[in-house]
């Protein structure tokens, strides 16, 4: 699995000269750093892509955490009619393809307004947080003890008081893990932004690597060195808090 993203490597290290030698060498003589430097700085904006995608990411990010917790921890925590149904009903829209909403969601987001703006791509997640967010973080509440909102209403806490002050501070592993998720797949997402987005100024750092390979004359060497830019924020990220995005996701899975 490491194999491409070596290669990757390999060939944003290269001359010009060097990808057309043969055999291909793993290790090049002599190492062009400055590949790097033009792929950021020589051809595109980067660095205007970098900050749209942050602005979309963080901006989801928060909508999701926010969202998707209190939805979850009104299925976990809360008594009320239809609950389990409802859970189910909120389960079953993971079946329905990004395709098969695609040309709704265009039109509604064309007649607000929206198109050509980050919008469409941040609002949607804060409205619910996404099911399976939702139901990751359901069955992480679901490990915690009714113990606890119990002696938290004896205090006179309210429902809001539970989630705020007992749950979330709880629950950082399964936050964590769902930031991480979401915040890898704004970061790389590419079909949503192409739909929506028509001025490169508001482009996306996937839709820059876009435009890479949309030149009269492709360089592969920078090419390359623009995706390992690219890929490493998210590896970085998870390996920083992979403790708590695996604590998260195991123990998400151990009561249904």
């Amino acid at each position: 699995m490491s194999l491409p993203f070596i290669f990757m490597i390999s060939t944003s290290l290269k001359t010009d000269q060097q990808l057309l030698n043969e055999p291909s060498v793993w290790i090049p003589n002599p190492i062009e750093w400055k590949n790097y430097v033009q792929a950021w700085t020589g051809y595109l904006p980067f660095s205007l892509f970098l900050k749209n995608t942050l602005i979309i990411a963080l901006s989801c990010v928060a909508g999701v955490v926010l969202c998707s917790s209190f939805v979850a921890f009104s299925f976990a925590r809360l008594r009320w009619y239809g609950r389990d149904f409802w859970f189910i009903m909120v389960l079953s829209t993971i079946m329905i393809p990004f395709y098969a909403r695609m040309i709704p969601q265009y039109l509604l987001f064309k007649r607000f307004g929206w198109i050509n703006t980050f919008y469409p791509l941040i609002v949607p997640w804060w409205l619910g947080g996404g099911p399976f967010n939702v139901f990751l973080l359901r069955q992480f509440f679901m490990t915690i003890p009714l113990e606890y909102d119990d002696a938290a209403r004896i205090d006179g806490c309210s429902s809001f008081g539970i989630y705020w002050r007992i749950i979330l501070p709880m629950s950082k592993p399964a936050l964590t893990a769902i930031a991480i998720i979401h915040f890898v797949f704004q970061w790389k997402t590419f079909i949503e932004p192409l739909i929506f987005l028509n001025d490169q100024s508001k482009y996306t750092l996937s839709l820059g690597l876009m435009l890479f390979q949309q030149a009269e004359e492709v360089y592969w060497n920078h090419l390359m060195a623009a995706c390992v830019l690219v890929s490493l924020p998210p590896l970085i990220l998870f390996f920083l808090f992979q403790r708590y995005f695996i604590q998260g996701v195991v123990v998400s899975g151990m009561k249904g």
